[in-house]
């Protein structure tokens, strides 16, 4: 099989583009129709794409997404067109994502520009694309990038640490000098802390997409120590020449005044000697005309804008009259001074400038702004609040730029300054790690507790607090946080309601999702889902629960504050009803970090609703899961890390963290680069299990010694374990192969599959080692059966569902169709046909899914109605009753704030629950008893 790749696509839509330009609207008429009526309402037109937050976005600065189609539908080759409703072309730029096994398209992404037609839906369709009036362009030197999007130019270095050397509009240069930096408090010395700058060297810089509706520039590299940076110990060397890698991206659209920049680092630092104390992303705005025409605004909560004047006019003693102070309040260009009232002119200079000012997002309940006239002098408080909107300006009526965190007050501490205000230019920064805050301390939590020997470890520690230690492998080294920076370049201070909706668009960038009705007829995602449906009190009741425990979560993320650069996306694993606190410092109880499918529950729930606030959440977990719970570089990558108190501390470091199953919800709805990124770095991922066997400390226990690493005659083999390992890998492979055709994939898929059905006991079978190479698995010659209630929960059931879907090999098929049939039959079945029984067959409510596959698969109601049964039942056995969600709140002083708890939730059964709950009446809903 072949593909297309990305660049070709584009170039070919480019080109149609180009060709059709000056044909707008016989394009629109020329475009294929769709079965619904321009205009119907949302629930009759399933094909239309919509707003996620379903209102049209006041501002639109340009927007991309994924979108899905039926197998066989569009060829490799199709190039696609946008329409309103109403018929009004939109231009649009398309590229592929992945193609099924015949070679048709299964995702693509999609751009649009900014200032696109507003509408409440669209229709995309095969046909012509319209060109945008104004299209993005690249222009490619040996020392230079220029991107130029019709209204503004940027100039992007390929070498130093000027990522952006410069950007125009109109004639006018508004921003210059865009770079990285890092401050770092070095404490190599005992006793000794120096503090050290560094910025962001460039090392490569690859253009992704060129336009004509979309340009996206991926720049890589380090941070370098600064020859005079700031330092306690002044002509001392920097502890290190350069460390954190980082990768951004620059995203441009046609039409546009915003760059939106994607920020990832990674740490490659000594987490008991090397502090992070500040991060950010900064640049140079020059500033004409006079101080008290110079302004300076951030946003508060909601619409709340915080606007003052570098030197202001108004609450003087002298008042300039009401014109010159609503002008200066409003941003505008004040009357000239000769026609201020008397007395007032003559006497600026007496009126102080301020000319730096900071706003501190310290904690996620509280900010301040503070601003002084000149370094040497006090700060003064300005005003304070709770949760900042994470949006900054500072410019004048000629021009000026708005600078702003996502996520701003969710991952503090994060700061937005200016300095240099009263001077010819401003430098702003937008710092993801605020230098106001302590220092970032990566440090382990405890020094180990004498756990220095497997047996300690696994007898031990993991016993009492369920925590997997060993000692060095709690170390941070590798893990990653990306983090998304909006640049708007403006031609004049912005209207007060201007920020307010450029805030908007910050906190949630307005994205085109397609509806669960048109998801599911693409049968997209192995069919284990289907939009929702309260057609029945059965599937009502169903329906409510899954409600609220996604609304519990919610609450608890916010009641509970998991919030914090390194924490924003998790949720925790396990509850304390004693404390009526969750496990926040008790070992392996802690931080969630995908245990027991969290990520698939949330994005199968989405699917199922299409829900704004569900996709949020679900992407903020998709942020985190994929780059603090994974070490991406150093001698644990790429894998990822077991629940703990600290999301990278737990030595069991393991594929099912890693896993590429979780990203490929969020890659193929949005075509995020970066996401795409972290679904490579997972394709050879099985290599790392030949460094750090997951069963190693288990075979201790057991007396089996190690076998699971490779031998000389076998190098590439690997003891794997069926669920959480074998799953892992073929959720990677399988998307590699969707996304590039590559036939190594395909074989190493099919090698797998091929072999796991020749084995003596088809997926119950012991002893399976895997070659990471071809994707083969030896054949055990054991006839003894081996099961675990891990195997099918980290996304191995969603794997083999697709593989079933895509591959035709009957044998595999077959193996897991048993296993799903047998894991919950019993002893006396599993016997009859295994001639063993399966021990450790926990979480049977969860099972029940395995179970509605089988009997969907077969076409057997008996076993459907088994299914249901099994769902019917809690972990303990009991019958569970879907009644509203056991919440009661807890006040002081049994608590220190007002909490709700619901006691026997936890995050393990949640995720498994809401999974087998979308799962089951995806499969045999039909079935469902009536009662």
């Amino acid at each position: 099989m072949s593909s297309l790749t990305r660049r070709e696509f584009v170039q070919k839509t480019t080109l149609v583009a180009a060709v059709a330009q000056m044909a707008t609207s016989l394009r629109a008429a020329d475009a294929p129709a769709t079965s619904a009526a321009a205009g119907a309402p949302a629930s009759a037109n399933p094909d239309a794409l919509r707003w996620l937050e379903g209102q049209t976005p006041a501002l639109l600065p340009g927007t991309s997404w994924g979108r899905s189609w039926p197998r066989g539908q569009h060829g490799r080759d199709t190039a696609f067109a946008l329409q309103t409703a109403d018929g009004t072309a939109v231009p649009v730029q398309s590229w592929p994502l992945a193609t099924w096994p015949d070679g048709s398209l299964k995702w693509t992404a999609h751009a649009i520009p900014a200032n696109a037609p507003a509408a409440a839906e669209y229709r995309l369709a095969a046909g012509t694309p319209a060109a945008p009036a104004q299209p993005v362009t690249v222009v490619e030197s040996s020392d230079t990038l220029t991107v130029d999007t019709g209204v503004i130019r940027a100039v992007l270095g390929r070498k130093g640490a000027a990522l952006i050397r410069s950007i125009m509009r109109a004639g006018t240069e508004v921003a210059r000098e865009g770079r990285l930096v890092c401050r770092l408090e070095n404490r190599h010395e005992p006793g000794v802390t120096r503090t050290e700058a560094f910025t962001g060297e460039i090392s490569a810089v690859t253009v992704e997409q060129a336009g004509p509706v979309r340009a996206v520039v991926k720049i890589e590299g380090k941070h370098r120590a600064d020859k005079a940076g700031p330092s306690t110990s002044p002509g001392q060397s920097a502890s290190r020449p350069d460390w954190l890698p980082f990768t951004v991206r620059l995203y441009f659209h046609a039409g546009g005044d915003m760059v939106r920049l994607m920020h990832t680092i990674l740490f490659d630092g000594d987490a008991s000697k090397d502090f992070i104390s500040g991060l950010g992303v900064s640049l140079t705005v020059p500033l004409r005309g006079e101080l008290h025409d110079r302004h300076v605004r951030f946003g508060g909560p909601e619409d709340g804008v915080f606007g003052e004047a570098v030197r202001g006019i108004t609450g003087l003693r002298r008042n300039p009259g009401p014109e010159a102070c609503t002008a200066q309040v409003a941003g505008r260009a004040t009357p000239p001074v000769s026609a201020w009232r008397p007395g007032v002119a003559d006497k600026l200079q007496y009126v102080p400038a301020y000319d730096d000012w900071s706003l501190i997002q310290s904690t996620c309940d509280g900010f301040e702004i503070r601003k002084r006239t000149k370094e040497g002098h006090t700060w003064l408080e300005a005003a304070r609040g709770q949760r900042a909107g994470g949006l900054g300006y500072v410019g004048t009526p000629q021009g000026g730029v708005a600078f702003g965190l996502r996520n701003f007050w969710q991952s503090y501490p994060a700061q937005l300054d200016v300095r240099g205000a009263t001077g010819e230019e401003a430098e702003v920064t937008v710092w993801m790690w605020a230098p106001g805050a302590d220092a970032m301390d990566l440090r382990p939590y405890h020094d180990g507790m004498g756990m220095d020997t497997y047996d300690k470890q696994y007898n031990g520690g993991l016993d009492i607090t369920y925590e997997d230690y060993e000692p060095g492998f709690n170390s941070p080294e590798g893990v990653g946080r990306t983090s998304e920076v909006h640049l708007w370049c403006l031609a004049a201070t912005p209207a007060r309601e201007t920020h307010a909706a450029m805030q908007r668009v910050l906190q949630t960038p307005p994205l085109l999702a397609s509806s669960p009705q048109w998801l599911h007829r693409c049968g997209v995602f192995g069919d284990l889902w289907s939009p929702e449906s309260r057609a029945t009190p059965a599937r009502t009741a169903v329906a409510q629960r899954l409600d609220d425990l996604f609304n519990f979560y919610v609450g608890q993320q916010d009641q509970r504050r998991w919030y914090g650069f390194w924490n924003y996306g998790d949720v925790m694993h396990t509850y304390d009803p004693d404390r009526h606190e969750w496990r926040y410092d008790i070992g392996g109880f802690a931080w969630d970090n995908s245990e027991l499918s969290t990520d698939l529950w949330l994005w199968l729930y989405y699917l199922s609703t299409g829900r704004a606030d569900v996709f949020r959440f679900a992407e903020a977990m998709t942020r985190h899961t994929g780059e603090v719970d994974v070490h991406h570089l150093g001698r644990f990558a790429p894998l990822g890390s077991r629940h703990n108190v600290q999301h990278w501390g737990c030595s069991a470091k393991q594929l099912r963290i890693s896993t590429a199953i979780n990203r490929r919800y969020y890659y193929y709805l949005t075509g995020d680069e970066r996401v795409g990124d972290l679904l490579r770095e997972q394709v050879e991922a099985g290599r790392a299990l030949l460094k750090f066997p997951p069963g190693r400390k288990l075979a201790f226990a057991n007396e089996q010694g190690d076998q699971s690493r490779g031998t000389p005659n076998a190098p590439d083999s690997v003891g794997a374990s069926m669920g959480t390992d074998w799953g892992s890998l073929a959720g990677a492979w399988l998307t590699e192969w969707e996304r590039t055709g590559s036939a190594k994939m395909r074989d190493r898929l099919l090698a797998s599959m091929k072999t796991l059905g020749a084995q003596p006991k088809g997926l119950f079978s012991t002893g399976l080692i895997l070659n990471v190479e071809t994707g083969a698995f030896e054949i055990t010659k054991s006839e003894k059966i081996s099961v675990s209630h891990l195997n099918a929960v980290f996304g191995l059931v969603e794997i083999c569902a697709e593989l079933i879907q895509l591959l035709d090999v009957p044998e595999f098929r077959q193996v897991w169709l048993d296993y799903c049939e047998l894991y919950n039959a019993g002893a006396e079945a599993q016997k009859a046909r295994l001639g063993d029984s399966a021990r450790n067959v926990g979480l049977p409510q969860g099972h029940s899914r395995l179970t509605a596959y089988a009997a969907k698969q077969k076409g057997d109601a008996a076993l459907a109605a088994r299914a249901w049964k099994e769902f019917s039942r809690n972990w303990r056995g009991q019958q569970d009753v879907l009644t509203p969600l056991p919440v009661q709140t807890v006040r002081g002083p049994a608590v220190l704030r007002p909490v709700d708890e619901a006691r026997g939730v936890s995050t393990n059964d949640t995720a498994q629950w809401g999974l087998a709950a979308i799962q089951c009446l995806a499969l045999v809903g039909e079935h469902q008893p009536a009662g």
